[in-house]
């Protein structure tokens, strides 16, 4: 049997007697995270990075930045810096083909806020499946259970990312497109998925700042909205404050401001209400190679289903046009063929999300993921013991409204491993390079 041939490592990742696979992800290239959310820091040791790519802690720190708790009212005021440091597989800023580990080391912990839910699970959190599974459990923050795990994912998927960038040209960008009852238009939901706005478009189009003592949001522009609603004020509504460039600021990584307005406006609103709320996060991943993929149970959009329903707290998943294919004819959905560079076609539409039985056809991949209202809320709740006994539960501990401003850094992340792990494997199928739809092919397709 060949050395790294796809047979042998795909039996040593699903092999039900091999205890790793519980925490490891991906075939050829491995990610296999360790730590809890409230101990001595959470890591990963990543298997399969191809030696001599330029690699440092400031290629892995942004995507951490921005998942990192505490950025501003509407996430957990948990103050964690994040830091990553590389603890092996490098050498004067490259890899070694060696594993890498990788530490981010937790610094805010307050175990006491969860003194309560020694007698009581949570209601909607893992506390009781942990405990009935194992005998056991963390006692406070979750333990793996919580999103804190998702470090990891985020560190490893920025080294994919990077090289995925610069073997292939693909990129993957992810964005808010709603939250709770509040949904991006829909043309501009359309716009965005067919012309992905770049990560620092996400980052500051629906970036506002707030006036707490005037009461109001602002944008870059200038324009105000109302705290309460997040519709436009007009300018004589609310008197001049602080600029946009002093206010603190809120981040929404939706990129269509008047939305995230009245997004950053619900989760304050939930916040202050002791609940919380869940949303949708879009993720388009351009210029993947072509023939990506394992049919039958490895197709690529069940590896891209796997990676995301693996995160803390995702409810759902669809690709291309998701469940609204169910309600098209064959003659909306099919994505008629013209030809492409590269000897390759490329598609008029992509309806079908950058996929044909499971395969990759090159067209830019479009995936959306439900994730459900964060568990951990401070209202009293009406619920039981672990002995089954009636018990009030109030949880204490700095908890986020709603995770979706911090969530496209996990979603980017887990995204660009599974790419990355069906990239090599189909390189070791193919014993060469993959090939990619031209930029034109691209654009023609979406000019469609």
């Amino acid at each position: 049997q060949a050395v790294g041939s796809d047979f042998g490592c795909a039996r040593f990742r699903k092999s039900p007697t091999n205890p790793s696979v519980m925490s490891t992800f991906g075939t050829l290239f491995r990610v296999t995270t360790f730590g809890e959310s409230h101990g001595v820091g959470v890591g990963c040791i990543v298997d399969g990075v191809p030696a001599g790519l330029d690699l440092v802690e400031g290629d892995i720190q942004p995507q951490l930045t921005r998942r990192r708790p505490g950025q501003s009212s509407i996430t957990t005021q948990r103050n964690e810096t994040d830091q990553v440091q590389i603890l092996s597989g490098t050498e004067k800023g490259k890899t070694l083909g060696t594993p890498i580990g990788l530490m981010v080391r937790n610094q805010d912990q307050r175990k006491f806020d969860y003194a309560e839910t020694s007698v009581a699970p949570r209601p909607g959190h893992a506390d009781y499946t942990y405990q009935v599974k194992y005998g056991i459990r963390a006692s406070s923050g979750g333990g793996r259970a919580s999103a804190r795990e998702t470090i990891a994912r985020v560190a490893a998927g920025a080294i994919a990312e990077k090289w995925l960038a610069e073997t292939y040209g693909t990129r993957v960008v992810c964005w808010v497109s709603s939250v709770m009852d509040i949904f991006l238009p829909p043309e501009v939901a359309r716009e965005l998925e067919e012309k992905p706005p770049t990560r620092e478009e996400v980052d500051t189009i629906g970036t506002l700042a707030e006036d707490d003592d005037n009461d109001y949001f602002i944008d870059r522009s200038g324009q105000k909205y109302s705290r309460q609603t997040g519709l436009p004020l007009a300018p004589t509504e609310k008197p001049d404050g602080v600029t946009f460039e002093a206010g603190k600021k809120i981040y929404t990584r939706c990129p269509h401001v008047q939305t995230a307005a009245k997004m950053a406006a619900c989760i304050q609103k939930l916040r202050a209400e002791e609940d919380s709320t869940g949303g949708v996060c879009t993720c388009v991943v351009t210029c993947p190679p072509v023939g990506l993929g394992e049919p039958c149970f490895d197709k690529l959009e069940a590896q891209l289903a796997l990676a995301m329903m693996s995160l803390p707290a995702t409810k759902a998943f669809e690709i291309g046009e998701g469940f609204n294919a169910c309600k098209m004819r064959g003659s909306q959905h099919n994505d008629l063929f013209t030809k492409g560079g590269n000897a390759l076609l490329h598609s008029q539409t992509n309806h079908a999300g950058g996929t044909l039985g499971g395969i990759s056809t090159g067209e830019p991949i479009v995936m959306r993921i439900g994730i459900k209202p964060a568990s951990s809320i401070s209202q009293d709740q009406n619920t039981a013991t672990f002995d089954g006994e009636a018990h009030v539960l109030s949880v204490k501990g700095r908890h986020d409204p709603c995770v979706l401003p911090r969530a496209p850094p996990l979603v980017e992340g887990m995204a660009a491993i599974t790419i990355i792990d069906a990239a090599m494997r189909q390189r070791a199928r193919r014993g060469g390079p993959l090939q990619t739809l031209t930029e034109a092919d691209v654009t023609m397709a979406v000019a469609a």
